[in-house]
């Protein structure tokens, strides 16, 4: 068996090359390439088209589901409930327990920003905000490489917590092969229905909706490059969540924390694929040798130490900075999915941190407490764009309608402004809609 070898980039802020070496090691595109996007485009417009009939014909072919109808690609809830009760007791409590805390900290954050809101102003008008639910929402459980039970408490919880009425799961299952686990979570977070389609068929008949899938006004979870790029092309028949990229971790270490466990913590996302991203930011020379000695000793140990490797090789870096307020600014360019802040005192760093998915403190705080159970969402945004993005969260499952009421006195103010300005646009039935409601009403002008 050929020796696995994992040698991130070694870098330091004061090499002269370090910018050019550092961008390029950054650097991802999020655009699937050419084929992918033909493949994607004739799957969803075959879906709109043919229907379920589309939908069985690509899971026969992707996942080799050889399906009479789309009735027996149909998870029922007493299915998802066997699953469950099926479980060995440790799975079982753990997995309620991560739906707990999850519940927990998502009706939280619907008390903190989810809540309709109005006012009265001194002329008696209200103004207001009326927060409501989706009506109905698709999430998408990835089911290649590995399977997600944690995914679906991730997105299945939040939109239950916002009120959403109607959740529909689709989940790849090739050659048939259900995970219980995933099975199970979809019984606990409360999934309203259930289908065994991946790809961007899945994707296609979530948006269009088919005789048997029911077309959703949301789409949220990630997937692989057919997924995403099937997402990026129904979005505005549908909303989505985010245009998933590989998943990300930075660890800024002070050198307190054990090497073995800041390693694991880099192995930890390198092994979900090849292209994911593992950065250690680090002042400490002597300590990032000490890392890169833990990544020799402990690589061969896991099983999925090629992909690991892989990971690391193409992807990873380990960056000697000046400083811990370097490694800061480096991190808030870098915008991670998840940032680990493994020193003594993370609250010391934690105000100068700006951008990032999810902020991981101490040394105890491992990245995979929150992948599972810590509470707050897993889903998070990549490849910089927790710059401008949030969480998967409540209120990506709520909508926010304005509310006005303008009192008889209101409307004397207000319609001599909004005329004013309507005049100064050309726009005269505005103008007059606004002036007809003055008392007395004025003669009708002429757009200047």
């Amino acid at each position: 068996m050929t020796a696995l070898f994992a040698k991130a980039l070694r870098l330091s802020t004061t090499d002269a090359d370090f910018e050019a070496l550092f961008q390029k090691r950054l650097h991802w595109s999020a655009d699937a390439d050419a084929a992918i996007e033909s493949r994607v485009a004739e799957i969803l417009a075959d879906v709109q088209q043919r229907g379920d009939a589309a939908v069985l014909e690509y899971t026969q072919r992707f996942d080799g589901l050889n399906a009479k109808d789309m009735q027996a690609l149909m998870l029922t809830q007493a299915e998802l409930k066997a699953a469950f009760d099926g479980l060995p007791v440790a799975q079982k409590d753990a997995l309620q327990a991560a739906a707990k805390r999850v519940r927990t900290y998502h009706e939280a954050q619907k008390k903190a920003s989810g809540e309709s809101w109005s006012y009265k102003d001194e002329d008696g008008t209200l103004l207001g905000q009326k927060v409501t639910p989706l009506d109905r929402v698709g999430i998408y459980v990835p089911g290649g490489k590995a399977a997600y039970p944690s995914s679906v408490l991730m997105n299945a919880i939040p939109a239950h917590v916002a009120g959403v009425e109607e959740i529909i799961m689709v989940v790849p299952t090739p050659q048939g092969v259900k995970n219980p686990l995933v099975l199970a979570a979809a019984y606990v977070a409360g999934v309203s229905r259930a289908f065994t389609i991946g790809g961007a068929q899945a994707v296609a008949a979530l948006a269009f909706g088919t005789a048997t899938v029911p077309k959703v006004d949301k789409i949220t979870g990630p997937g692989n490059a057919y997924v995403a790029s099937a997402k990026k092309r129904v979005f505005g028949t549908v909303g989505i969540d985010m245009i998933a990229g590989p998943s990300e971790i930075l660890v800024l270490a002070d050198g307190s924390t054990p090497p073995e466990w800041v390693a694991m913590d880099l192995f930890s996302q390198a092994e979900h694929d090849e292209l994911a991203q593992s950065i250690l930011l680090c002042p400490d020379a002597a300590y990032i040798d000490k890392v890169q000695a833990a990544i020799d000793q402990l690589l061969p140990t896991l099983p999925r130490a090629e992909i690991i490797a892989k990971s690391m090789n193409d992807r990873g870096a380990l960056i000697q900075t000046r400083s811990m307020e370097e490694a800061c600014n480096i991190s808030n360019r870098i915008a991670p999915e998840h940032l680990e802040v493994s020193s003594r005192n993370p609250h010391a760093w934690e105000p100068l941190l700006k951008h990032a998915g999810a902020i991981f403190l101490g040394a105890f705080t491992s990245e995979s407490l929150g992948d599972y159970c810590a509470g707050p969402n897993h889903v998070l945004p990549t490849s910089g764009t927790a710059r401008f993005s949030s969480p998967l969260g409540v209120y990506d499952f709520q909508k926010r309608s304005s509310l006005i009421e303008v009192s008889e006195k209101g409307a004397q103010s207000l319609g001599l402004i909004a005329a004013e300005l309507a005049y100064g646009e050309g726009l005269q039935a505005h103008a007059r809609a606004a002036e007809l409601r003055l008392n007395p009403v004025p003669p009708q002008r002429e757009t200047p």
